[in-house]
C-alpha cells in the first residue's frame, strides 16, 4: 500500500486548491497507508468509516430492483464518501480511474474539529454537484441533458487544451445513459449528432468539448 505523498497543485471550478485538504491529511497521517484501487474495482465501504479520495475519481451509484444502475455522483480529489454520509441503500462505489483513498474512522473524524471542517467544505461541493444533477433531470430534451451533463463533467474534472476541454474519464455510453435517464442507443445517436455539429470530438476514447473554456457556464 502507498503512503500519503505530495500531490501536484490543481484548482477546482470553485477556485479551491484540491491539495489543501490533502496536505492537511499528509501532516496528520503521514505514516498511514493509502488504499489503492485499480480502474473498475469495487471500493470497500464500512459503516463506521469515511473515505477521502486522495487521487483519481470514484463513481457512486445504487442498484435498482430491476438490476439497473443509477449514477449518484462522482467524487474527485479531497472529496469524502462512505456509508455514514448516505441514506441510499444499496450504495456502491467503484474506481472510475485508478484511485488512492484514505480511510478515517468516524469516531476519529468526530473528535477532530480540523477534520470536520475539511470534510464539511468538500461535502458542500458534493451537495452542489447533487443539486446540479437534480436540476439537470428537469430538462425536457435529452440532448440538452446530455450537453449539460458533459459541461458539468468538464467544469469539475476537465483538462483545458488548445482545441477545447478534455473530459479525462472513459465513461461508457451505458454510464452516460444512466446518468441522464435515457438509453444507451439514444446516447450513441446523440454523441454522433454532437460530433457532426462540431461541439465535441472523440480522442482515444476521451470526449473533448470543442468550446471556449472561459465560456462554460457556472453551475
Amino acid at each position: 500500500m502507498a503512503v500519503i505523498t505530495s500531490v501536484s497543485s490543481s484548482v477546482d471550478r470553485h477556485g479551491y486548491p484540491h491539495q489543501t485538504f490533502i496536505e492537511l491529511l499528509e501532516q496528520l497521517y503521514r505514516d498511514r497507508a493509502l488504499l489503492p484501487y485499480a480502474t473498475g474495482q469495487t471500493i470497500a465501504l464500512q459503516s463506521d468509516e469515511v473515505l477521502i479520495v486522495c487521487r483519481g475519481i470514484v463513481q457512486l451509484f445504487t442498484i435498482q430492483p430491476d438490476g439497473g444502475e443509477t449514477l449518484l455522483g462522482l467524487a474527485g480529489p479531497s472529496m469524502p464518501l462512505g456509508l455514514p454520509l448516505t441514506v441510499v441503500h444499496p450504495y456502491w462505489a467503484t474506481a472510475l480511474t485508478d484511485v488512492d483513498v484514505l480511510a478515517l474512522p468516524m469516531v476519529e473524524v468526530e473528535a477532530s474539529p480540523v477534520l470536520m471542517a475539511g470534510i464539511y467544505r468538500h461535502l458542500t461541493l458534493r451537495l452542489q454537484q447533487t443539486e446540479a444533477w437534480l436540476a439537470l433531470a428537469g430538462k425536457r430534451l435529452v440532448t440538452d441533458r446530455l450537453q449539460q451533463f458533459l459541461v458539468m463533467l468538464a467544469q469539475d474534472f476537465g483538462q483545458v487544451e488548445p482545441q477545447g476541454v478534455r473530459i479525462p474519464l472513459r465513461l461508457t455510453h451505458y454510464q452516460l445513459a444512466t446518468a441522464i435517464g435515457t438509453t444507451r442507443v439514444t446516447i450513441t445517436r446523440l454523441l454522433k449528432d454532437l460530433r457532426d455539429q462540431g461541439w465535441l470530438r472523440l480522442d482515444q476514447r476521451y470526449l473533448v468539448l470543442q468550446v471556449d473554456p472561459g465560456a462554460l457556464p457556472r453551475q
